[in-house]
């Protein structure tokens, strides 16, 4: 059985905590930032956290 091969895509947008948690990056936060606001923005730029639902399925695919 050859090894599995991480999706390579979420592999760069995911990242493993030391506690097992799996970090992403939060959306709306690319373009058309003029009509949102500087305290919307700033919110944005922090880590947001994978659900437990979706751990199985993002681990998966990371692979590391």
């Amino acid at each position: 059985m050859p090894k599995m091969k991480s999706h390579r895509g979420a592999s760069k947008r995911f990242k493993r905590n030391k506690s097992g948690a799996i970090k992403r990056k939060k959306a709306y936060k690319n373009h058309i930032l003029n009509k949102k606001t500087t305290k919307r923005k700033r919110k944005l730029r922090k880590a947001g956290y994978i659900s437990n639902a979706d751990i199985k399925n993002i681990s998966a695919i990371i692979v590391r």
